[in-house]
């Protein structure tokens, strides 16, 4: 059975030390995971927070990257496409060498937070004991299993799993907002104040599920 683990790891012994720790309120989150080329490993970042035109200089100097470029931009946020140097690259292809596949980078401060799963827990251990022999710690903040469905996944139930998904396509959620609870109660035959609830229960099941601690595996 696989396992899922949060795990901190510091900026210094991972990725972009110089350019967040220059810029504390700046916050930068993996936007594709997946890539086709042997040399590239996290290709897309998006930062949000403090002054980014100046945590764009800050990128193109730090020494673990080697291009940059703005993919994409809103008002709060920038897309930047990277290239890293061949260390970094090196290190993420060690960890997916040991079992480790990456759901999830994100980084503020001093620190980057990741999610990675492993087929069986004995990978996990042997992955820890590997990088902490060569300098990378890895500290552990919480595991768990996930044994449920992929709605289930994230305390949502059947209903609650429809209803978003449908308001989502129907732009329920898009700013300015497209459709509106009964657009949503027509698609999916129920009534309006049904959907309003199962959206409502569903993003709270949402929220702490996904931004707040989950259950720890002992």
């Amino acid at each position: 059975m696989s396992i899922v683990g949060d795990f901190t790891v510091p900026a210094e012994a991972f990725a972009l030390d110089e350019a967040l720790g220059a810029h504390p309120g700046t916050t930068v989150e993996s936007d594709r995971l997946a890539s086709h080329s042997p040399r590239e490993v996290f290709p897309f970042l998006w930062a949000r927070g403090g002054d980014l035109d100046r945590f764009h200089d800050a990128l193109e100097s730090d020494p673990t990257v080697t291009g940059v470029d703005v993919a994409d931009e809103t008002e709060s946020e920038v897309l930047y496409r990277l290239e890293w140097d061949e260390e970094f690259c090196d290190l993420v292809h060690e960890m997916v060498d040991h079992h480790a596949a990456i759901l999830e980078a994100r980084a503020r401060d001093d620190r980057w937070d990741l999610r990675l799963r492993f087929a069986e827990e004995g990978m996990l251990s042997t992955f820890q004991d590997h990088f902490r022999e060569i300098g990378h710690e890895f500290e552990v903040n919480q595991l768990h299993r996930p044994t449920q469905p992929r709605q289930r996944a994230f305390g949502l139930t059947a209903e609650q799993h429809e209803a978003l998904v449908a308001a989502a396509d129907e732009g329920y959620f898009t700013v300015p907002r497209t459709a509106s609870t009964e657009d949503v109660s027509e698609r999916l035959d129920i009534s309006a104040n049904a959907v309003s609830e199962r959206i409502r229960r569903g993003c709270e099941s949402l929220i702490r599920s996904g931004l707040m601690v989950s259950d720890d595996v002992h």
